[in-house]
């Protein structure tokens, strides 16, 4: 599973939680962005499906680093 985040560091693991459900995903991030405004994960496919944003395309969520 892997995401695009604007600052952190390329193999960076982080647990992303989706605030609407609860649902969690670990991804790696591989990617820069996202561009919009107010964004701040940029999930795949498989991960945004994993934590239930596939219909929404976008949700509230945590954003926690793990070592």
């Amino acid at each position: 599973m892997t995401a695009a985040h604007r600052t952190l560091a390329f193999g960076t693991r982080v647990r992303v939680t989706n605030l609407n459900n609860q649902r969690q995903t670990v991804v790696r991030i591989n990617d820069r962005g996202p561009f919009s405004k107010g964004r701040i994960i940029d999930l795949s496919r498989a991960a945004a499906s994993q934590i239930g944003m596939i219909r929404s395309g976008v949700a509230p969520v945590r954003v926690e680093v793990l070592k």
